[in-house]
């Protein structure tokens, strides 16, 4: 599994058209066949931070994630919402073993 976990930071004002969009892109990316898992998180005492946990069956998949409509119409619409540039981790599979993640 290729895992990652992108930052989020959005301004006060666009928090709610912020998780519409990604909203969607999260509902649409779990369609994808490469994708194991797309979950969005808010922090729950800085409701301006999110993280997106993407796990990903090969990281040829996160690619091909990248590569979608869906993908770059979030990108387009979600960057000018951001208070700064989004970051990410990218992390190695310990457990469950790539089979328990379905």
């Amino acid at each position: 599994m290729y895992i990652v976990h992108v930052f989020i930071h959005v301004r006060a004002e666009k928090i709610d058209e912020f998780k519409t969009l990604t909203l969607d892109n999260a509902e649409n990316s779990r369609r994808e066949p490469g994708v194991a898992r797309f979950d969005v998180i808010q922090q729950a005492d800085d409701p301006t931070r999110f993280v997106l946990v993407e796990v990903y069956r090969a990281q040829a998949d996160a690619g091909k994630h990248k590569e979608t409509a869906h993908y770059n119409r979030w990108r387009e619409a979600a960057e000018p919402l951001m208070a700064e540039p989004r970051s990410r981790i990218v992390y190695t599979n310990l457990s469950p073993d790539n089979a328990g993640w379905g």
